[in-house]
C-alpha cells in the first residue's frame, strides 16, 4: 500500500512538471502587462573603460502603465528624466532638454526596450530586438539583441531580469564595451 501511494505521489509530481517548465515569452509578457505601475528605488553602476571604478548613482523611479516613466536621480547629483508618451525630457541643474521620440529613431528604440518590457509589449520589443527568455516565473532573464543595425552600433545587448511582473535589474552592454547595470527595488505601497 505504501509503495502504491509513493508511486501515485511521484506520478502526480511528474504530471505537474510540464506546467512548471512551460514558462515562456508570451507568459512573461502577460505577467508584465498586469503591472499597472508603481514606485521603486534604483542604484545604477556605469562601467566606463576610461575610469578605474564604476560611476554610481541612485534615486527613485515611478512608472504608470503603459507609457510614463520618471527616473529621479538623487545622488551624486539631482537629475530627472521623464518618458511621457512621445517625449523624453532630461533636467540637470538649470538645463532642460526635451526630444520628440519619433524624430529620434535610435532613442525611440532604446526607450522601447524599457517601455516595451515594463508594459509587456512584445510587438514593440520585436521591432528592434531579437528576444531570448531563460529561467522560470520567479527568476527570469530576458536578453534583447538588436536586430536593427543602427541600434547594434550603439548597444550590443540588453539584459533584463526579474521575478513575475517585477523588473529587478537592467544591464546595457554598449557596442564600445562600456556597460551600465541598474538594480531596482520596488517600494511597497502599503
Amino acid at each position: 500500500m505504501k509503495h502504491a501511494l509513493r508511486l501515485a505521489a511521484c506520478l502526480l509530481m511528474l504530471a505537474a512538471m510540464p506546467a512548471i517548465a512551460a514558462w515562456d515569452l508570451p507568459q512573461l509578457m502577460t505577467e508584465l502587462a498586469r503591472n499597472q505601475g508603481g514606485r521603486a528605488h534604483f542604484t545604477e553602476r556605469k562601467y566606463i573603460a576610461l575610469l578605474d571604478k564604476p560611476v554610481v548613482s541612485s534615486g527613485e523611479m515611478r512608472y504608470v502603465a503603459p507609457d510614463y516613466l520618471e527616473k529621479r536621480t538623487l545622488t551624486p547629483r539631482l537629475e530627472v528624466m521623464v518618458l511621457d508618451k512621445d517625449e523624453i525630457s532630461l533636467e540637470r541643474g538649470k538645463q532642460k532638454i526635451t526630444l520628440r521620440l519619433r524624430e529620434q529613431p535610435e532613442v525611440l528604440a532604446f526607450v522601447a526596450s524599457i517601455r516595451g518590457t515594463l508594459s509587456g509589449n512584445r510587438a514593440a520589443l520585436e521591432q528592434n530586438y531579437a528576444l531570448h527568455l531563460s529561467g522560470q516565473r520567479d527568476n527570469w532573464t530576458l536578453n534583447l539583441s538588436p536586430s536593427n543595425p543602427r541600434i547594434a552600433e550603439l548597444v550590443t545587448r540588453i539584459t533584463i531580469s526579474g521575478s513575475r511582473q517585477q523588473v529587478r535589474s537592467i544591464e546595457y552592454l554598449q557596442a564600445d564595451g562600456d556597460r551600465s547595470v541598474m538594480s531596482i527595488e520596488p517600494v511597497d505601497a502599503r
